[in-house]
């Protein structure tokens, strides 16, 4: 199967992922590009974007990515961090690429609209034995 039909078949179960409002730009072999725009119901107690929602897309973002090379794929461990502040209103972009060197590792850079860095995440992949079919 191929990686944009591995993609769209996890997106059209995955709720939370609709709820976030993710768009898909590009997809590829190990590669994921994804956006989403910040709503007032993602926004924490200071009116800034609730750090579950960074985390949430680069997630999906690093989901995508490693189930793109074709093994169903789930999360051993992620970390995130977290470097500018996200505000009602704002695009968000999450890129992953799988690691050259350790197939299992994901890196996820994110950025604003203006193309300021936000934050980012690592995330080691669990590839199973099952195939997307």
């Amino acid at each position: 199967m191929s990686p944009e039909k591995i993609v769209h078949k996890m997106m059209s179960n995955d709720l939370f992922s609709k709820w976030l409002g993710i768009e898909i730009i590009s997809i590829k072999r190990g590669y994921c590009k994804l956006s989403s725009k910040i709503f007032e119901d993602m926004t924490n107690g200071f009116d800034l974007a609730h750090g579950g929602i960074c985390y949430s897309l680069a997630d999906s973002c690093f989901a995508f990515a490693a189930n793109s090379l074709g093994k169903i794929s789930l999360t051993k461990s992620a970390e995130i961090s977290y470097i500018k502040k996200v505000e009602l209103k704002d695009t968000i972009f999450a890129v992953c690429e799988q690691n050259q060197k350790n197939s299992n590792l994901f890196t996820v850079n994110m950025f604003n609209q203006k193309k300021e860095e936000i934050a980012i995440f690592k995330g080691i992949a669990h590839f199973t034995n099952k195939d997307w079919l």
